[in-house]
């Protein structure tokens, strides 16, 4: 059969079994299997492979779309020479996302500037990658959406979109104090989750300070009970890096310019 005729066949059933990316890289596996010499299993090995790749990749992009990270950071951009205080080895063991599978929550706590945003996002980042599924949002974020759900009717759809990821990041919780029916809604999604899926909460407050947040100690026992059970506690002490000392600001200036 000439060649013409073969793709005319082959088009439609590539479309038909959605394998249509396949012709991205036939032209060129098919130049391979003639200079190598290579037999007709391994020509469909390296083909299909070349598929699976583009899946992977186009997955993996899907799931970094849709966690809304505010940045794309990574555990290896992280410096932790800059506060040695930091506990870096704490940060790397989280960084394998293996307290995901155990549901476990994760909360990062110290003033700003420590690098909190950096770490929660670098391990989502972390965690898009492994193949769960992430939403980043900030708690002023969080709460805008809820309350803006209450007044058009679709808080119940809304709330899910916080409940349904392997991983919810809530990033700086507790800049000011929670109001109206903001320490419902914060309760709401931490009970929902429990035990269910992942939460990574960031905060300038020491973990002793979260509670009264929301202006109910039932309320808060409550939440905070489901909150820090099993629960990863890192503090994050140190300079601020947007701020840092005189002396440190120009060793990291160099460093960066020669990153």
């Amino acid at each position: 059969m000439p060649a013409a005729d073969t793709m005319d066949h082959l088009l439609p059933a590539l479309k038909k079994l959605r394998l249509s990316g396949i012709l991205q890289s036939l032209d060129l596996r098919k130049r391979q299997a003639v200079d190598d010499n290579l037999s007709h299993l391994d020509f469909l090995v390296r083909l299909l492979g070349d598929e699976l790749e583009r899946r992977e990749a186009k997955q993996l992009d899907g799931r970094l779309r849709r966690a809304c990270f505010e940045h794309r950071k990574t555990i290896d951009e992280f410096d932790f020479q800059f506060n040695a205080a930091i506990p870096k080895a704490k940060i790397i063991d989280l960084a394998t996302c293996t307290f995901i599978g155990k549901r476990e929550n994760v909360l990062l706590v110290g003033p700003t500037g420590v690098g909190k945003s950096h770490v929660a996002q670098a391990i989502g980042h972390r965690a898009c990658r492994i193949g769960y599924s992430v939403l980043y949002t900030s708690a002023q974020d969080l709460f805008k959406q809820l309350r803006a759900a209450r007044g058009d009717g679709s808080y119940d759809r809304r709330l899910l979109r916080f409940i349904n990821p392997d991983v919810l990041i809530v990033d700086d919780l507790g800049l000011r104090a929670l109001m109206d029916e903001e320490p419902l809604d914060l309760y709401e999604v931490i009970r929902q989750r429990y035990e269910h899926a992942s939460t990574v909460l960031t905060s300038n407050r020491a973990v002793a300070e979260l509670g009264p947040l929301f202006g109910d100690p039932l309320l808060a026992a409550a939440a905070m009970d489901r909150l820090l059970d099993n629960a990863h506690v890192i503090v994050m002490e140190g300079s601020s890096f947007r701020n840092p000392p005189g002396g440190r600001r120009a060793r990291r200036g160099t460093k960066e310019a020669t990153a």
